[in-house]
């Protein structure tokens, strides 16, 4: 994306003297396709070998880079991150057979002569101009990519000399996991499922009295774990810009959300059915968005950050009406760092950013591949290691009441550990590997011993602490060589499972699968363990659905926000006309809170026409599997307030089917 300042280039380097009609302009989206199209005749003419160790997926830009030699000192290093969070239209297919043969002709004019070929280049140009080559498709298969994914930013299918193994998939359900699920760790379990008795019947026994005391415990966790929320919304709260991130506090008395807008909004939910929104705090320095918060430990106050050194900390507290004030965690002394837009360019931008244990620290995970560490109190870096070799995208720690052990997660597809005593040496106490692409999330369970992971392969796993590999294990069998560089753009609609393997040395416990980690850097969580008793793992997902597991990888529930919010916003006719319709709404949900204390869900969106928007829809369980007893979900705006004239009440009336092991005798 060109950007402010950019230098002219030498007009003697734009063109060819073979595509004499491409545009002078590298941004043009012309002179894309006949980039692309080269590139892809060049690759066809130079390398037939499918099978070539060393294949790298293209990018456009490498081609404008090499024919054009254009350089621009001044574009600032940290423009291809925000672009990192950037979503791609909803329908942006890729093309079909009709483009291939478009492009077939173009080679045939390429190698025969300016004059040789079926159609002449202008033609050619007026056709390439088309961007609705879906439409000239004669292939029926809409969810086939095609053969020219790879031009398009996602990653290029390739012929493969052998048949993929079909079972090298994880098991489903889980060894691992089900041993989990018995450990009484994750949740009590009954193994009786002659004895299984529905909700209502337990809370019977348990206001009865009946059963020991043993008994009655078991039976309460029971009906507590199965009280997953519906896909019915109770509030749908709407926002202008799409929501990025939202979590309740660890008391679940209040709740926040971050949006594209560098807004984050505070509510009131010291009763989960009855928000108020009370505070807003702004973050004045943003590039592209926010991109995380974390709260203090006693809650009192937050940190928010945007892909910038600069973090910002908002008191939580109603009454304290103050602005935030700012830590900037770049340690480098920037006296004489080059100015851009008016001030000093940033070594870096924070992507994940969390409070320690006792709250005294920040540790940051960065662009630069690089984890910070910073003194609160002090206001300095107390460390700043390169310990990744990609952008770190997720850090946390392993004990919510201890500082010393922590996580970071990376796009070069490791979790490492890193004990807080020893950073000095710069080195990571341990390491997991098993994910085959980059990761975009980690959580802690807050024992110091089991995490959460998302990964860009389309699966979530969990670790435990005591099967990480050591530093110098690492090292020999080098954890990145089976995985890093693969090429996959996660920001398109597809990723081929074809492509999928498995890790060589998966050290995780378990592998869950079905979600969608597609479009940004989509987040997962452990859920609370007093209102569901630690028993399942969930997730957002790309699809616009809440997926919600078992420890054993067997899906547990599906919400599905996409249908639940549908239609909710009017459209605008005044501003938009061309681009709003039904048709076009979408959701694509990047994090999920669940209540510390009720059985309720938020599901922080992307949504909208087109994902212009977004929305946290409130998802409560209802007990009564979606009898029609309760009114469809209402539609408010960010502040709670009903506004008739751009949103309208859900009218979904789909009814939840609970399955036996939820049933009554």
């Amino acid at each position: 994306m060109a950007q402010p300042g950019d230098e002219e280039r030498d007009s003697s380097n734009s063109g060819s003297d073979v595509f004499h009609d491409v545009p002078d302009d590298p941004m043009d989206p012309v002179y894309l396709d006949f980039a692309a199209a080269r590139r892809q005749f060049a690759e066809d003419d130079e390398d037939e070998d499918d099978d070539d160790p060393d294949y790298r997926p293209h990018r456009v830009d490498d081609d404008i880079e090499e024919e054009d030699e254009f350089e621009d000192e001044d574009v600032d290093e940290n423009d291809d991150n925000e672009d990192d969070e950037e979503l791609q239209e909803e329908n942006d297919e890729p093309p079909g057979d009709f483009a291939l043969n478009v492009l077939g002709l173009l080679r045939e004019n390429r190698v025969e002569g300016a004059d040789a070929g079926i159609i002449t280049r202008a033609q050619l140009l007026a056709l390439l101009r088309n961007a609705d080559f879906d439409g000239l498709d004669d292939d029926d298969d809409d969810d086939d990519p095609g053969p020219l994914w790879g031009l398009w930013g996602g990653r290029r299918r390739r012929a493969r000399p052998y048949p993929k193994d079909p079972n090298r998939f994880p098991k489903v359900p889980s060894e691992e996991g089900e041993k989990l699920m018995q450990s009484g760790r994750f949740g009590a379990h009954n193994d009786d499922r002659r004895g299984r008795k529905g909700i209502f019947l337990r809370a019977l026994d348990k206001e009865l009295g009946l059963g020991g005391a043993f008994s009655r415990k078991k039976a309460h966790d029971l009906m507590v774990q199965d009280m997953i929320p519906s896909t019915r919304a109770d509030t749908i709260i709407h926002y202008e810009d799409p929501v990025y991130s939202g979590q309740f506090s660890d008391d679940g008395n209040f709740f926040f959300s971050c949006c594209q807008d560098f807004k984050v909004r505070m509510y009131d939910t010291s009763n989960p059915y009855n928000w108020k929104h009370y505070k807003t705090a702004i973050y004045p320095w943003g590039a592209w968005t926010l991109t995380d918060a974390s709260l203090s430990p006693d809650n009192k106050w937050l940190a928010y950050t945007s892909i910038s050194t600069l973090v910002s900390i908002a008191p939580t507290d109603p009454n304290d009406t103050g602005d935030p004030y700012t830590l900037d965690l770049d340690a480098r002394d920037d006296a004489n760092a080059p100015m851009r837009w008016g001030r000093h360019r940033p070594n870096f931008g924070i992507f994940s950013i969390r409070f320690s244990g006792d709250g005294r620290e920040l540790v940051a995970g960065t662009n630069s591949h690089a984890i910070v560490v910073y003194d609160i109190e002090s206001r300095r870096v107390l460390h700043h290691i390169d310990g990744h070799l990609d952008d770190v995208n997720a850090v946390c720690f392993a004990d919510k009441l201890s500082p010393n052990i922590l996580y970071s997660g990376s796009d070069d597809t490791t979790i490492k550990v890193w004990d807080r005593r020893s950073m000095g040496d710069r080195r990571e106490a341990g390491a997991f590997l098993g994910h085959v692409e980059g990761l975009t999330y980690i959580d802690s369970k807050g024992d110091g011993r089991y995490i959460l992971s998302n990964g860009k392969d389309q699966s979530m796993k969990l670790w435990d602490i005591r099967m990480a590999m050591s530093t110098d294990r690492l090292r020999e069998i080098s954890g990145t060589h089976h995985t890093h560089g693969s090429g996959f753009d996660y920001r398109g609609n597809h990723y081929d499972e074809d492509d999928w393997d498995p890790h060589p040395h998966d050290n995780s416990l378990v592998t869950f699968r079905g979600h969608k980690v597609l479009r940004t850097l989509i987040r997962c969580h452990f859920s609370p363990p007093n209102s569901t008793d630690s028993r399942y793992v969930f997730t957002g997902s790309s699809d616009g659905n809440v997926h919600v597991y078992n420890m054993d990888a067997t899906i547990a529930k599906v919400i599905d926000v996409r249908s639940a919010t549908k239609g909710t916003r009017r459209i605008d006719r005044t501003n938009r006309p061309w681009l709003d319709s039904h048709s076009s709404w979408g959701t694509c949900v990047r994090d999920v809170s669940w209540h510390p204390t009720a059985p309720v869900i938020v599901a922080s969106a992307m949504n909208g026409n087109h994902l212009s928007h977004g929305t946290c829809s409130i998802h409560s369980y209802t007990g009564a599997g979606e009898d029609g007893g309760v009114r469809p979900g209402r539609s408010v705006s960010e502040v709670i307030e009903r506004d008739e004239n751009r949103f309208v009440d859900s009218d979904f009336d789909f009814r939840d089917t609970f399955s036996e092991d939820y049933s009554e005798d």
